[in-house]
C-alpha cells in the first residue's frame, strides 16, 4: 500500500503537474509504513551506497550512480539531492528490482536511513560547521553518524582520511567493529593556505594538530604530536593532481593496481575529493576502470551545482554555497578565473537553509576587496541586507538586487561580456536555476 500510494503521488506530481516529486511521494509512503525504507531492501539485488557529509554529496552520489549505470547496472538514486528520510524513500519507489541503490543522506538523517537500509557502504566526505541552529556543533553530527553505523553491522565506512573530523568518526566506528576504508589526496597540492577554523585540536587527546600539508579548510596530511592520531594509511589516493579554473585531473591509485586517469571540467580542490570518493566507492562496488572514466568524462551537472548557462551571450555559473567552507571554496574558484567577472551572492534563511546566518562572518569576503578582476559584487536573498553589511565590513560595496534577472541587467551596465558567478544557499538555488533556464529558452 505504501509503495502504491507513493508511486501514485509521484505520477501525479511528475507526469501530470510537471512538478518535482523528490519529497512528497516518500512522505506519503512513510506515513503509511514508517519502516518503508527497510521494506524496500529486498528490491535491491546487489547492494546500496549511502553518501553523507557537509559538502559535495549530490555530485559524488551522481558520479557513483553514473559509473554503475555505465556498467549496465540498474540504479535507484535521489539525483536531485533530496536527502532527508522522505527524499530517500522517494528514490526507493522506483519500479521493479534494482541492482544498486545510491542515495545521498543528510548527516542527521543517517540515524533514520542507515539502520533501516543496512547499506553496503557509507561514504563520508567531510564535516564542516553547517546550519548550526538545526544540526548543532560537529560533535553532535559525529555522534549521530557513529550511532547509525553501530546499528548497521555489515556496513563498511568509506571516509576521507585527510579530514580529522571524519577520522574521528572512523576511529570510533572501527573500535565498535565497523570496517573502515580511507581515501585522500596523499600529496601536497601547493594551494594557497586558508584560514582553518575547524579541527585545530586532536579528536583523541586535545593537543594541537600539526599538518605536513593543507589541501583546503582542515583537510590535509595531519598528525597529533602527543598521541599519534593522524591521517591513516590511505586505501585509495591520488597522484599527479592538477587543479585550476578549467577543472581538475588526477591519477586514481587503488592499491597495487594501475593508475586510472580522471578528468573533470569542474574546478576546485573539493572536486578532487569528490572524484576520489566516487571512484573509491565505485571501485569497491565492482565498477571497471573504463566505466568509471566514461562516467566522469560525461558528467555534466544539471542540478544547479556548478552548472553553466549562456544567457544573452553572457556566461553564468551557478553553484550552491551554504556554509563558510563551501563559500570560501567558491570564492577561490572565482579568483582562479583570470577574466574580469561579476559575483552575485544570495542568502536566504528558510528552514532548509537554517535561520541563523551568522556563519557569513566566517567567510573570507576580504579577498574580494581590492581585486581588480572583480567588476561588481551584488547581494540578494531574504537576508540581503545582512549580507550587504558583512560585505561592507570586508571593504566591498555591494548593491542589492532582487533576482538573477536584475543582476544580469546590473552587470550589463558594467561590462559587455564578463561572466557572472551566482552563489546561493539551498532555498535560493532552484529559483535561480529556473530563472536562468527560462532565459536560456527565451534566447533560443
Amino acid at each position: 500500500m505504501a509503495t502504491l500510494a507513493g508511486r501514485m503521488v509521484r505520477w501525479g506530481l511528475h507526469d501530470v503537474l510537471r512538478r518535482h516529486a523528490s519529497q512528497l511521494p516518500g512522505r506519503v509512503a512513510l506515513a503509511i509504513d514508517p519502516e518503508f525504507i527497510a521494506s524496500r531492501r529486498g528490491a535491491i539485488r546487489q547492494g546500496s551506497i549511502v553518501v553523507c557529509g557537509t559538502n559535495g554529496k549530490t555530485t559524488t552520489t551522481n558520479l557513483i550512480a553514473a559509473a554503475l549505470k555505465a556498467q549496465g547496472q540498474r540504479v535507484l538514486c535521489n539525483y536531485d539531492g533530496a536527502n532527508m528520510e522522505a527524499g530517500v524513500a522517494s528514490a526507493l519507489l522506483g519500479k521493479g528490482p534494482a541492482d544498486w541503490a545510491v542515495l545521498e543522506s543528510d548527516e542527521l538523517s543517517t540515524i533514520h536511513v542507515i539502520p533501516r537500509l543496512q547499506p553496503t557502504y557509507l561514504v563520508l566526505l567531510n564535516l564542516f560547521r553547517d546550519q548550526l541552529d538545526r544540526a548543532g556543533e560537529i560533535d553532535h553530527v559525529q555522534d549521530v553518524i557513529v550511532q547509525a553505523l553501530a546499528a548497521s553491522g555489515n556496513t563498511t565506512l568509506v571516509f576521507c582520511g585527510e579530514d580529522p573530523l571524519c577520522m574521528g568518526v572512523a576511529a570510533r566506528a572501527q573500535a565498535s567493529g565497523t570496517k573502515v576504508v580511507a581515501f585522500g589526496v596523499g600529496e601536497d597540492l601547493g594551494l594557497a593556505p586558508e584560514r582553518v577554523p575547524e579541527a585545530r585540536f586532536c579528536m583523541a587527546c586535545g593537543e594541537e594538530v600539526r599538518y605536513a600539508y593543507h589541501t583546503y579548510a582542515q583537510l590535509g596530511g595531519f598528525a597529533c604530536p602527543a598521541c599519534g592520531f593522524a591521517t591513516p594509511l590511505l586505501d585509495f589516493c591520488a597522484t599527479d593532481v592538477h587543479v585550476d579554473h578549467d577543472g581538475v585531473s588526477l591519477g586514481f591509485v587503488c592499491g597495487a593496481q594501475s593508475v586510472v586517469r580522471l578528468r573533470s571540467g569542474l574546478g576546485g580542490a573539493y572536486m578532487v575529493y569528490n572524484l576520489l570518493a566516487a571512484a573509491s566507492a565505485a571501485t569497491l562496488a565492482g565498477v571497471r576502470a573504463d566505466c568509471l572514466t566514461a562516467a566522469v568524462d560525461s558528467y555534466a551537472p544539471s542540478n544547479g551545482r556548478l552548472q553553466h548557462f549562456v544567457v544573452r551571450g553572457r556566461e553564468v555559473v551557478l553553484n550552491l554555497a551554504k556554509n563558510p567552507t563551501g563559500l570560501n571554496q567558491n570564492l577561490l574558484l572565482c579568483a582562479s578565473d583570470a577574466r574580469q567577472k561579476a559575483l552575485l551572492v544570495v542568502i536566504n534563511d528558510d528552514y532548509n537553509d537554517g535561520r541563523d546566518i551568522s556563519w557569513i562572518w566566517d567567510v573570507d569576503f576580504e579577498r574580494l576587496a581590492g581585486d581588480d578582476a572583480v567588476a561588481l559584487v551584488m547581494a540578494g536573498g531574504h537576508r540581503a541586507n545582512d549580507l550587504q553589511v558583512r560585505l561592507k565590513y570586508a571593504g566591498v560595496s555591494a548593491p542589492l538586487v532582487e533576482d538573477v534577472v536584475h543582476a544580469l541587467e546590473a552587470v550589463a551596465r558594467v561590462s559587455a561580456d564578463c561572466p557572472l558567478y551566482v552563489l546561493t544557499n539551498y532555498s535560493a538555488l532552484w529559483p535561480a536555476k529556473a530563472e536562468l533556464e527560462r532565459m536560456v529558452r527565451q534566447d533560443g
